[in-house]
């Protein structure tokens, strides 16, 4: 059963509509065709008015609606070959960063991702996507693992933020996102980075640094989140929308800061209704972003990385 959100109630219940009419048509023989096509027709008209016009805090919930797909769902459809490959050589395995080689387009790749989990289970299996320190060390090891090879990065953003536990300081999780950060900023190898869900502050950052950053259609990209942020400035989680509307977390409003390479657009009801249109549009745009990055040289690769990072932003001078 697909799940709907509040604002996409009207879209549930046409949808419902629908498939009672059809349903009655079978069972007493009657051709309701015609109704059916118009009630689609109206379906469709809605469903691009809701998404078209959806708010901030509305692709904040988007970016988080249960049925979104996460990093595993898209590895079958974008890659061959896949291999996973587990733990950081110091500590433990976490299961909250996935990575391992792959083939893409027939091209050798090390691919990493955030994966929060469905069910109760996996979700403390995978600590609800936010990695711990050995998380991040997996993924630095996976990282040198590409440059030794010569092998391009490709990692998926879809993370409420790293672990803030005790456990999680006293392993030293500043550090190793700090860690990662700089090594990716002076990686020889091609790295392109996507937020196919939430982004949440280095949580997100400690593999979201590369030659490309992309977002999907209905993702966010943040220091904090917007219940996080009204919890702070207002001392209660009901001002999240004002919130969200203070940090411009979305793909819109970050590529217009000049924060981000490009939005890759998600299918008309969003990735949550179709996987399948999802990775294809994403297919495109990374396959387009890997050609441009594998002609470099690598010093020309690693001059216009850095100056990528040295203009990310945009500020006014008072």
């Amino acid at each position: 059963m697909a799940t709907y959100l509040e604002f996409e109630r009207p879209i549930a219940e046409l949808t419902s509509k629908i498939q009672d009419l059809s349903e009655m048509g079978e069972h007493a023989g009657i051709n309701i065709a015609e109704e059916i096509e118009r009630l689609q027709t109206k379906r469709g008209k809605l469903v691009n008015q809701i998404y078209s016009k959806a708010t901030r805090a509305q692709i904040c919930q988007l970016c988080r609606h249960p049925d979104r797909p996460y990093f595993l769902d898209y590895v079958p459809l974008l890659f061959k070959d896949f291999q996973e490959l587990h733990g950081d050589r110091a500590f433990a395995d976490d299961a909250a960063i996935v990575g391992g080689i792959a083939r893409f387009h027939d091209q050798p790749v090390i691919v990493v991702g955030h994966q929060k989990g469905r069910d109760t289970k996996e979700k403390l299996k995978r600590n609800f996507g936010m990695p711990r320190p050995e998380g991040y060390r997996k993924a630095l090891r996976l990282f040198k693992l590409a440059e030794r090879f010569d092998m391009p990065v490709m990692t998926f953003i879809d993370t409420a933020g790293a672990w803030p536990g005790i456990d999680a300081e006293e392993r030293g999780q500043s550090e190793a996102i700090a860690r990662n950060l700089m090594e990716l900023a002076a990686l020889k190898v091609p790295v392109i980075c996507t937020v196919i869900g939430e982004g949440g502050s280095g949580g997100a950052l400690a593999i979201g640094v590369g030659d490309r950053l992309y977002m999907q259609q209905f993702t966010t990209y943040s220091v904090i989140s917007p219940e996080g942020c009204a919890a702070i400035l207002w001392r209660d989680r009901k001002y999240a929308e004002q919130a969200a509307e203070a940090l411009k977390p979305t793909a819109a409003d970050l590529l217009e800061l000049g924060l981000i390479d490009g939005i890759i657009p998600e299918p008309e009801e969003g990735a949550h209704r179709d996987l399948k249109g999802a990775a294809e549009c994403m297919d495109s745009v990374l396959m387009n972003a890997l050609q441009e990055l594998l002609v470099l040289p690598k010093d020309q690769l690693l001059a216009k990385r850095n100056e990528r990072l040295r203009n990310l932003g945009r500020f006014e001078t008072a």
